[in-house]
């Protein structure tokens, strides 16, 4: 496999305190430019990554756990994608696809019409992010239906826009302040297996007497809750989500923007229930590391939409779209939904051993590359938000960069690209399995 790992050593190196001098220094410069409430997980400055490393300004080598939040599957600095990006950006940088259109939006649309679950005709259209492109599913959905209604589901996020946050189910820190919220907006149960909440007779019962069937549009959920914590819906309730939508002409929207794209092994997530979604919706690892989204959906629900009703300035940009379908032929080429596969068994056999042994993890879960560890009390069951923080913080400090998440933020996600050398995998895991001890 062509790779970019010859630049950047694959090995971990701690060589001062993380983070070290020289972004401590740059914090300061970030600290007077940029408002605090744009936060940081870890205050290390990046140089160089590729593989499954980060190479920060003081020379810091750093086990990737994260991908950018699931964005660079493909991994950093992508061989195929950097090349697709320096050609597009000799060729030109911007027209806007509707003022004057490209062929590389109607291959990008091409590809994910191919890509996207069922057999059935599709249509797709591009934006620039997650935010947007939930919304846009939202406005394709109440434009075919007539309907206003909009479910969505505890533990979802979906983007910091006005739609997005009034759809995300947490509040703090993604909604608090920032109110009024968007109206006809209503939230149902999920399925949490572990807590053993959100059983579909109880999320169906909610739809059809809190909100009402007529009343509803779509009903948009992810396959796997990404910021509420990788909860894995039991089986059959998506399925069983999907089929009452259809039987009530409510349009069901996948937001895949952080499961999807190969994340879990599959093209997307829902696949592993075998969930044909009416919308899907992309972001994140598509671009391979360029902001890119996508609106993927049956062919007459997206065409119901008056010409004009749909698009942006910079939706679908031509070095992103370059990058999308370089990130497309890098996924196929070598085998990363296998990749993904293996990782995932991996990562899950380890923590899921750890959990067995070690009463702190509630949980450990997940699909794919996708896996987190719920960290617990000693009931076994009451969030230890403060746990979770601190073997983040001791993971870091060994230099493994780990993310937290959940609706309660006693989740520890690991998202690693999906070409991390299986010797970093298993370092990184190593770490933390020794955060978890002490």
């Amino acid at each position: 496999m062509e790779t970019t790992t010859d630049q950047v050593p694959q090995s971990r190196l701690v060589r001062t305190e993380i983070p070290g001098p020289e972004s401590r220094r740059l914090m300061d410069r970030r600290s007077a430019a940029i408002p605090a409430g744009v936060g940081t997980t870890l205050g290390v400055f990046v140089a160089r990554a590729a593989g499954g490393i980060i190479e920060d300004v003081d020379g810091n080598r750093l086990i990737d756990l994260a991908s950018g939040i699931s964005v660079t599957n493909v991994g950093n600095s992508a061989p195929l994608v950097v090349a697709a990006v320096q050609d597009q950006v000799e060729r030109f940088t911007h027209t806007c696809f509707q003022v004057t259109p490209y062929l590389g939006y109607v291959e990008v649309c091409e590809r994910l019409n191919e890509l996207a679950p069922g057999t059935h005709e599709k249509r797709t259209f591009l934006m620039n992010s997650g935010a947007e492109a939930v919304e846009n599913a939202v406005k394709v959905a109440r434009y075919a239906t007539g309907r206003n209604g909009v479910v969505a589901f505890d533990h979802g996020f979906h983007g910091r826009t006005l739609l997005g946050m009034t759809m995300t189910g947490k509040a703090m820190p993604y909604k608090k302040g920032f109110g009024p919220f968007a109206p006809e907006v209503y939230r149902a149960p999920y399925s949490d297996p572990f807590r053993g909440t959100g059983k579909l007779a109880e999320t169906i019962d909610v739809l059809e007497t809190m909100v009402g069937a007529s009343s509803i549009a779509c009903v948009v959920v992810e396959p796997i809750a990404g910021e509420g914590g990788f909860v894995v819906p039991e089986p059959g309730w998506l399925g069983g989500l999907a089929q009452w939508c259809t039987a009530n002409g409510v349009v069901f929207v996948a937001d895949e923007i952080q499961s999807g794209f190969g994340r879990t092994g599959a093209w997307f997530a829902c696949e592993h229930e075998g969930v044909v979604p009416d919308i899907v919706t992309t972001a994140k690892s598509l671009g391979g590391g360029l902001p890119i989204s996508a609106v993927t959906g049956r062919a007459d629900l997206m065409d119901s939409v008056h010409p004009g009703g749909l698009g942006g300035t910079f939706g679908g940009n031509p070095l992103a779209c370059a990058a999308a379908l370089a990130a497309i032929d890098t996924m196929e080429r070598d085998g990363l939904l296998e990749c993904a596969r293996r990782i995932g068994a991996v990562m899950l056999d380890r923590l899921q051993a750890i959990a067995a042994s070690n009463p702190a993890v509630g949980d450990a879960r997940g699909r794919g590359a996708m896996v987190a560890i719920e960290l617990v009390g000693p009931d076994g069951i009451t969030p230890d938000k403060a746990g979770a923080a601190r073997v983040a913080a001791a993971c870091h400090a060994q230099g493994v960069l780990v993310l937290s998440a959940g609706t309660y933020g006693n989740v520890l996600r690991l998202l690693p690209p999906l070409v991390i050398p299986d010797d970093l995998l298993d370092e990184g895991l190593d770490v933390l399995e020794a955060a978890l001890a002490t």
